[in-house]
């Protein structure tokens, strides 16, 4: 059953609505104005909104635009006596489905309110449809800054722009880059990861851009690096900050012509990559230090992702509580434990150092270790 809010400061308007769809048989609630709307879709998940546009205080244009902003998936239906053309333009171009005139002609309202949720159905289906193809894992939470990467993904992924993703180990940078190339126009084709930490700084250019047989001792043959094998789709250089000043050249060079070289090669090899960087170093820092260039931190980071960590997203942890233990109990072939309210405040009240890594540990540990039901005692005992 779909659930509808109706956002309107006259009581009579909202009655009128209210019966004539939960008559269809739609779930209703209402809000009088546009603050206390806005609070309600922060709470509940909404199909759709029907939105008045001219109220005290708050009037629907900005409610409109401060739900956009927050990411709520619903659609919106703007209604008004005092609608015009100008104002329904304006009213779409900032996300919402359609502009009914009041008072609404009952048919027409039927009609939209069906072809908005079809459209809601259809939204939804290729989400999922699309998390099913890339196999990418959901990015959990719905405090204010995980609402801001989220939508910032969904702005900056069709484009072609490159993006510099930060923030603490554990916090879930690799999972953005994931998403970024899952709904990128560049998802059927490779997502190729490179751990700049994990490859000795002698072999960083030959992962990279591949070499020469006899190129050194132990060519023994022709290798495509990490560049080729992304032809076409994303290339994601995870922890660039550790990557040697002399492989940042020849990335900058590499951005600059779309063309490498391989090791011990002469031949100009052309490559269409979209690349994505990530660190856990503040990167002015290290150009200031000398470690880094600071005309490649310029080609690198055209967008700027900052994946907050643990600490400052507290009421996502029993979301992601919920998640771990789910995935946990599948991994396990078991049936998920839960967790009391009192656990979840003693999980919240850590610092998380590790941040997301780390509770996803402790949530395991604390599987293994107790009953069926995860109490505060166990937090504290296990955590």
């Amino acid at each position: 059953m779909a659930k509808i809010l109706i956002i309107d400061d006259e009581k009579a308007i909202r009655g009128s609505l209210k019966e004539i769809l939960e008559y269809e048989k739609y779930k209703v609630d209402e809000a009088e104005d546009g603050e206390q709307g806005l609070k309600m879709l922060s709470k509940d998940q909404y199909d759709l909104v029907l939105l008045d546009i001219k109220m005290p205080n708050m009037d629907g244009m900005e409610v409109l635009q401060k739900a956009m902003d927050a990411g709520h998936s619903a659609q919106f239906i703007m209604i008004s006596a005092h609608g015009n053309i100008e104002t329904a333009v304006e009213a779409t171009k900032i996300g919402a489905f359609d502009f009914i005139e009041k008072p609404p002609d009952l048919n027409r309202l039927l009609v939209t309110i069906k072809n908005a949720l079809d459209k809601s159905d259809l939204v939804a289906e290729t989400k999922v449809l699309r998390k099913k193809i890339s196999g990418v894992v959901d990015i959990v939470g719905e405090s204010e800054p995980i609402h801001e990467v989220k939508n910032t993904i969904e702005r900056v992924a069709p484009t072609e722009a490159r993006v510099l993703i930060t923030g603490p180990n554990g916090t879930g940078k690799e999972l953005v880059a994931k998403w970024l190339h899952a709904l990128s126009n560049r998802a059927s084709a490779p997502l190729v990861e490179v751990n700049c930490a994990a490859i000795p700084s002698e072999l960083i250019e030959s992962e990279l851009f591949g070499h020469e047989k006899g190129s050194f001792t132990s060519a023994i043959k022709q290798k495509k690096g990490r560049f080729e094998q992304a032809h076409g789709g994303t290339l994601f250089l995870d922890e660039i900050g550790d990557m040697s000043l002399s492989a940042q050249a020849k990335v900058l060079r590499a951005l600059q012509e779309h063309k490498i070289t391989r090791v011990g090669g002469d031949k100009a090899i052309n490559v269409d990559v979209r690349v994505l960087a990530a660190t856990n170093k503040d990167l002015k820092k290290e150009i200031e230090e000398g470690n880094f260039r600071e005309d490649l931190y310029h080609r690198l980071s055209v967008i700027l992702i900052h994946v907050p960590p643990l600490k400052e997203r507290k009421d996502d942890i029993p979301l992601l509580v919920d998640k771990f233990l789910n995935d946990i109990a599948g991994e396990y072939g078991a049936p998920p434990k839960t967790i009391t309210a009192d656990a979840l405040k003693e999980l919240q009240s850590f610092e998380w150092t590790g941040n997301i890594r780390e509770l996803r540990n402790v949530v395991e540990r604390l599987v293994i270790m107790c009953d069926t039901e995860i109490t505060a005692q166990d937090v504290s005992k296990y955590a």
